[in-house]
């Protein structure tokens, strides 16, 4: 049997560890609401856009490429922005993107139109697209490309990472990537339908799951990040508040039943769904934010 060598991290374990801090070093200069997509491919012009953080002071840096939650429904790029500027301030670019939303009448009645999968991630392809394209006009590395997001961000910046279809739209490589960093997704877009309907309150599997990958169930693996293993190929930091444990759990064991090692896995047992976000959002040192940062800073110098 082969010797796994993983990588499991809790807080308990990493917490008196020599994580650097990363006090802000750099001031930071916000680029707002860049459509990415040409005039004759605009489908909703206030959601296609994004906003990108470049520090200032520094030229070449990382590019991380950020796609905040909102269950695919009801994401708001400007509201990772707090997330952006500090990760910014440590030397590291950030896009945070917007995408097309899906309906979300279980959320608000208002909330009755929008879009299915996979337009979500083929609006991130087109982002990333668009940047790769205009890296050298605001200063970063077109060869130094992360892509993270949390919860409903997560799952797709593992998909657009593992399944190369939406990137080859562009004649683009999922290798572009030199890090992923998905934060308390869900991976298994079937088992997540199932824990819907065991839930609480099964209608959200119609109202929520149906509602953003459609009403065809057997559609659901193409997806799934975990149905496309053999795409894992880009080093990855996999991060998890305790509500989303189970989800980023299976797709961990997933991961330890292939050959690739190149992986992360940090669970924040101390913190909930919101309270993570929040902790990477809005904590002047937050250990979680440093371990991003970490990753970004060493990857950017492997192979270099």
């Amino acid at each position: 049997m082969k010797k796994y060598i993983f990588f499991l991290i809790s807080i308990w374990l990493i917490a008196n560890q020599a994580y650097s801090q990363h006090d802000s070093q750099f001031e930071v200069l916000v680029h707002k609401d860049i459509r990415y997509v040409a005039d004759n491919q605009v489908q909703n012009d206030s959601l296609q856009r994004l906003s990108l953080v470049m520090p200032q002071g520094i030229t070449s840096c990382p590019l991380l490429i950020w796609i905040g939650g909102g269950a695919w429904s009801y994401g708001d790029r400007n509201m990772e922005l707090d997330f952006a500027r500090r990760v910014a301030r440590s030397g590291i670019a950030v896009a945070s993107i917007g995408h097309r939303l899906s309906p979300a009448t279980w959320r608000d009645s208002s909330l009755n139109t929008g879009i299915q999968h996979p337009m979500h991630i083929l609006d991130v392809a087109s982002s990333v697209k668009w940047l790769y394209d205009h890296a050298g006009e605001y200063g970063y590395d077109p060869d130094n490309f992360f892509i993270g997001g949390y919860s409903s961000g997560g799952h797709l910046s593992a998909l657009i990472s593992m399944d190369s279809t939406y990137l080859a739209g562009h004649q683009l490589s999922n290798q572009i990537f030199k890090g992923v960093i998905p934060i308390s997704g869900t991976y298994d877009i079937p088992d997540y339908y199932r824990a819907m309907l065991e839930s609480g309150r099964p209608e959200l599997a119609k109202l929520h799951v149906m509602a953003v990958f459609g009403e065809d169930s057997a559609r659901f693996p193409m997806a799934s990040p975990i149905h496309f293993m053999d795409g894992l190929k880009t080093p990855m930091l996999l991060m998890s508040d305790n509500n989303m444990y189970n989800y980023t759990r299976l797709f961990e064991e997933k991961i330890r039943e292939t050959d690739f090692r190149e992986v992360e896995v940090v669970y924040a047992y101390n913190l909930n769904h919101g309270g993570l976000w929040r902790n990477l959002s809005f904590e002047e040192h937050s250990l979680y934010r440093n371990i991003i940062v970490d990753f970004i800073e060493t990857q950017s110098k492997s192979g270099t």
